[in-house]
């Protein structure tokens, strides 16, 4: 039997082994990255964030960005600020479906949209989830 100081490097490396390959996807279903942003719309030192801003916004910022689809749906968000309050913030979210494209790919297309978000409404961040999935069109 192996002692136990002999199996904890070998445990060390075994955490730090890279995650396996996303799982193939089934027939008729292809692998893709699907990204969700999330935009709040109280801005500091102004009125909420208008529907029409956002019509705006996703005219000439998103749409160019992401010109093969996406859904934009309505949130009602809720976050605990530094003092511990909760505070609850009406916000859009951006949700973009991209085949063939991976993580990494979908942050770099993902992140000057933010960027804009952020510098137009003086936004502090910008929620993002990305994840892997298998899509049908």
């Amino acid at each position: 039997m192996m002692p136990l100081r002999c199996l904890t490097p070998l445990l060390l490396l075994a955490a730090c082994a890279t995650p396996p390959a996303s799982p193939h996807c089934p027939p008729g279903l292809q692998q893709a990255t699907v990204a969700e942003a999330y935009f709040g719309r109280t801005s500091p030192g102004r009125a909420e964030i208008t529907e029409e801003e956002w019509r705006g916004f996703l005219a000439d910022t998103v749409t160019p960005a992401f010109p093969d689809g996406l859904t934009a749906l309505d949130g009602a968000g809720q976050w605990r600020d530094p003092s511990g309050r909760i505070l609850l913030e009406r916000s859009k979210v951006l949700v973009l479906v991209l085949p063939g494209t991976d993580q990494a790919a979908a942050r770099a297309r993902l992140l000057p949209v933010e960027n804009a978000w952020k510098a137009r409404f003086n936004q502090q961040s910008v929620l993002t989830v990305l994840r892997g999935a298998c899509v049908s069109f």
